[in-house]
């Protein structure tokens, strides 16, 4: 187990376009960070760094406080698993699980010790003698975690482990893995597109876009306290909606709607920026989560856009069972029949309610705003 500490990471594989711009993250010994972002973010690209396997063009690792950017892997004391488990198909479990303690000279004994120790953790026990093509996904996984973890290594490395399963055994196979790191406090670094994997598996998750790191910051944290719109848009399933709007008078104007969201953000304002004197001529966008909009017992009131609420059309309507995702686009006639639709370009938002609401199409309705909920951002994307 040892601290890792990436410092002012530059990573260029095509000139003048950084996959990594000057990255910096440190993960506590014994903590477990998932980094998430999009596809070509630069995730797995500085897992790789971290590992030996891509050298950074500036910028420095350390483990344990020791500088490491030009040692080899093995001499990094590092274990990685793969998307694709790279077992090998002629051997074994036990010999998959002894591979790199053969390697590494171990005595029979010892070896013969560590694999009862590790296959005991891992539930192998019943699946020593046989071979990768007589395992499940999910047993497979097991093995290429115990062959990382049987080494006893610094830090355990782990590249999108889950996505070649199928839904309900990535969910078992992600609570194994997290109470296999509490258990053993081993020092992981998790990367993957899922975010339900990011959120309910991170001590903290790291999001990167574009090669540049955008916040890291426990789940929770990182939810309710985004510090820019690409990671409140990013983060949350179904995302934040991000509306364009102006403000005046602690009212937010949406942009070509002609709706209109009341804004409660003067304590946090207060702090950051002098009682928000400038939100006014800094605003740019507001945000909403879904769970922040709700219903309204009056579909299409005229009087109800001063109350919060927003002028809605339905699109489309999904069923969850315990919920329902109400996918509208603003700015609809108020009057109950006046027979007018949102325009086609009309901004469009994800309302989640609890239980089943059967909407249709076309329908109009108005979804009532929380105000401590709106989140703005100003030009830039940055939170105020």
């Amino acid at each position: 187990m040892a601290e890792v500490r990436a410092e002012h990471l530059v990573r260029e594989f095509v000139p003048g376009v950084r996959a990594l711009d000057d990255v910096t993250l440190s993960v506590a010994d014994g903590e477990l960070v998932v980094l998430v972002g999009p596809s070509g973010c630069g995730k797995s690209t500085l897992l790789r760094i971290i590992a030996g396997l891509e050298t950074a063009d500036s910028g420095t690792v350390s483990i344990a406080g020791r500088d490491v950017s030009h040692l080899t892997p093995p001499e990094r004391n590092v274990a990685m698993v793969f998307q694709d488990y790279a077992l090998y198909p002629h051997m074994t479990v036990r010999g998959n699980l002894e591979f790199p303690l053969r390697v590494r000279g171990d005595a029979a004994t010892e070896r013969t010790r560590k694999v009862a120790g590790i296959s005991s953790m891992l539930g192998l026990d019943a699946l020593l003698e046989r071979l990768p093509k007589e395992l499940s996904g999910g047993q497979r996984q097991r093995v290429a975690m115990g062959r990382a973890l049987i080494r006893e290594p610094a830090v355990s490395l782990l590249d999108e482990p889950l996505s070649n399963l199928d839904a309900r055994l990535r969910s078992e196979v992600r609570a194994e893995i997290a109470e296999l790191q509490q258990r053993t406090q081993t020092t992981m670094i998790y990367v993957t597109h899922d975010q339900v994997e990011a959120m309910t598996l991170g001590h903290r998750v790291a999001v990167l876009d574009r090669g540049v790191l955008q916040q890291a910051a426990p789940p929770a944290e990182l939810y309710d306290r985004p510090l820019n719109a690409f990671v409140a848009g990013f983060i949350g399933n179904p995302p934040m909606n991000l509306l364009r709007a102006a403000a005046a008078d602690g009212v937010a104007s949406v942009t070509g709607t002609g709706e209109h969201i009341r804004i409660d953000h003067s304590t946090r304002l207060a702090q950051k920026d002098g009682g928000g004197r400038d939100l006014p001529g800094r605003l740019a966008w507001i945000g909403v989560r879904p769970e922040a909009l709700s219903l309204a017992p009056h579909r299409g009131d005229a009087a109800t856009g001063a109350n919060g609420t927003l002028a809605a059309e339905v699109e489309h309507v999904e069923l969850l069972g315990h919920e329902t995702l109400v996918h509208a686009r603003l700015g609809s006639s108020r009057e109950p029949h006046a027979g007018t639709q949102a325009p086609e370009n009309a901004p469009r938002m994800i309302a989640r309610v609890p239980g089943t609401h059967r909407l249709q199409a076309g329908e109009r309705l108005s979804l009532l705003v929380d105000p401590e909920a709106v989140y703005a951002f100003d030009e830039r994307g940055n939170a105020l």
